[in-house]
């Protein structure tokens, strides 16, 4: 089995919201590239490379070693950690320990840790109280007995710990490399109809690529994407991320009572714009301590000379926020302007203000 050097940067194991995680993966897998055309970035924070080929062109390990160090150290400013084995499973355990295996020692290494390395904890616990505290006592109980106590999985855990697989199921992020290509800008090919109602076609794919071009030559911020948060009005809601960054995981169910109903509007703006509300005898219109307004709204002003007559409207609907810190007081409004157009105002600050517009 072929020696391979783990190059563990534990920073890059967690992917940020931002896309830089992603971003500098990249990087890192270029730059040993240029060292080894054979390394492969196995999931976020973990590279891999065979040993024995840029050994004999740098003049040897530690040459090849220092070299790794030294490249990921000027591509993300970290020392990442570099182990040496045969096999994939036992070369991310030395790289996490930092060790160098020597060549055909991997068995005796792979047997003499413990048994928490193979990531089940049911199978740990129920092993322990057998008396095995270790992958090779683990190894050395007879396939048979296994599968009577434990599930496939287990039996496939044994084939890793006797040595018949070099790598550990999941170990290797399997959609890493496709998410990598089309940061680099690479456009895949695909038949333009994959599937009926929702499935992605060429064209998607070719905007994604286009999309990463033009932030890899204009940095992250150059593209960016809508995306909905927590809040409880629009503006709170809508933000602005860069395109290519990953989704949250987990979705937000907090109730936040007193949130503004559908319809949402279908644009808000970063940058709120002032207005002026009067009544029917051009009084300006307020919004009282109670939440109420001072008197119907029938006319809407904008900074510019620009009045427009209200036909419609609802609200208001008064929030009150962060008692314990700033205490911000404000209240929404729904209109309809005679011109067609239909608003989202807000008081706050003793002033109203434009936040969103609707279709």
């Amino acid at each position: 089995m072929e020696q391979l050097l783990a190059v563990w940067v534990e920073s890059l194991a967690l992917e940020q919201p931002d896309g830089s995680t992603l971003r500098n993966t990249l990087s890192v897998l270029d730059a040993l590239d240029a060292l080894c055309p054979f390394s492969e970035v196995v999931r976020l924070g973990l590279y891999a490379l065979p040993l024995r080929g840029p050994s004999r062109f740098f003049g040897g390990d530690e040459a090849v070693m220092r070299l790794v160090r030294e490249c990921v150290l000027e591509v993300v400013g970290i020392e990442p950690k570099l182990g040496v084995a045969e096999g994939l499973f036992c070369a991310e355990l030395a790289a996490q320990r930092e060790l160098v295996v020597p060549l055909g020692s991997s068995d005796a290494f792979r047997r003499a840790q413990p048994l928490d390395v193979l990531g089940r904890k049911d199978l740990t616990t129920t092993c322990q109280r057998l008396g095995l505290h270790t992958v090779g006592a683990f190894a050395d109980v007879d396939p048979a007995r296994v599968g009577e106590r434990f599930n496939r999985h287990a039996l496939y855990l044994h084939r890793v710990a006797r040595g018949e697989l070099s790598e550990m199921e999941g170990q290797r992020d399997p959609r890493l490399a496709r998410r990598l290509a089309l940061l680099r800008g690479e456009e895949e090919f695909f038949e333009e109809q994959q599937g009926f109602f929702g499935q992605r076609g060429a064209s998607d794919d070719r905007a994604d690529a286009a999309a990463h071009r033009v932030r890899r030559r204009l940095g992250a911020q150059a593209v960016v994407v809508a995306s909905l948060r927590g809040g409880r009005g629009p503006e709170d809601r809508a933000t602005l991320v860069p395109w290519g960054s990953p989704q949250a995981n987990v979705r937000d169910v907090a109730p936040w009572p007193g949130q503004l109903a559908a319809p949402s509007p279908a644009t808000t703006l970063a940058h709120p714009v002032p207005l002026q509300l009067r009544d029917a005898v051009n009084r300006p219109v307020v919004l009282s301590t109670r939440g109420t307004l001072s008197a119907e709204p029938t006319t809407v002003i904008f900074s510019s000379p620009l009045r427009r007559e209200i036909i419609w409207h609802a609200g208001p609907w008064p929030l009150v926020e962060r008692w314990w810190s700033r205490h911000r007081r404000r209240a929404h409004l729904q209109m309809v302007l005679a011109s067609g157009e239909a608003l989202l105002v807000v008081a706050e600050s003793h002033r109203w203000w434009l936040v969103g517009i609707y279709d």
